[in-house]
């Protein structure tokens, strides 16, 4: 008879096994609630429309951004909230942040003036909603719809919650990000190590990138 293996050995093996398995289980779980709330098109009511800000060049939205703006702006349009908050700062040598970029767009396509807030900072996701989470509190507002591509839906409405707003996600239906299942799995996979990691650490992962178009 061939000797049983040592019992320390035999327990290391199957704690081994053990975590190999609830690793797969952990990163298959998350990866499927990415793909399950990218969705989710939640229209209820709120005090605003927050647009996660990306690439912009010279003040105009790339084609990423822009396919943010126009979903928010038809929420605007169809009453979900009285006001769009742009956000995303400027990246070096830039003119113009991203939440100016979409502050023009949105203007220049005729949603009033005084019903587009711009907050300009932040060069992440992370630190993009902790500038526009004080913005909204400091203004009396606490529920926002957070637009941004399907993917990123998660991991965004995930921070803005932890900065202290009640959000829920309306992402864009368009855009280069939801062309093909090949893009759509490759940003599945982006954002939940980037959703992992953030919950591991409480810090942006936005440099896990795919697309230096994506903010």
């Amino acid at each position: 008879m061939p000797p049983h293996p040592h019992p320390v050995r035999r327990f290391l093996r199957r704690l081994l096994v053990g975590f190999v398995l609830m690793g797969f289980l952990v990163v298959g779980g998350t990866a499927f609630r990415v793909w399950q709330v990218a969705r989710i098109d939640d229209r209820d009511k709120a005090d605003v429309v927050v647009v996660l800000g990306a690439a912009q060049y010279a003040g105009k939205p790339s084609k990423v951004l822009e396919a943010r703006l126009r979903q928010s702006k038809a929420l605007y349009e169809q009453g979900v909230a009285g006001y769009i908050v742009t956000g995303g700062g400027r990246r070096a040598g830039d003119r113009f942040t991203e939440a100016e970029a979409g502050r023009r767009w949105l203007v220049d396509r005729g949603v009033p003036e005084d019903r587009v807030i711009a907050v300009g900072e932040g060069n992440d996701t992370l630190g993009t909603l902790k500038a526009v989470a004080i913005k909204v509190k400091d203004r009396g507002w606490e529920t926002a719809v957070i637009v941004s591509d399907p993917w990123h839906s998660l991991r965004s409405r995930t921070m803005a919650k932890d900065a202290g707003l009640d959000a829920w996600t309306s992402p864009t239906h368009s855009g280069p990000i939801v062309q093909t299942r090949e893009t759509q799995a490759r940003y599945i996979f982006r954002e939940t190590a980037a959703l992992l990691y953030y919950r591991a650490t409480n810090a942006s992962a936005d440099g896990i990138a795919i697309d230096e178009e994506v903010g």
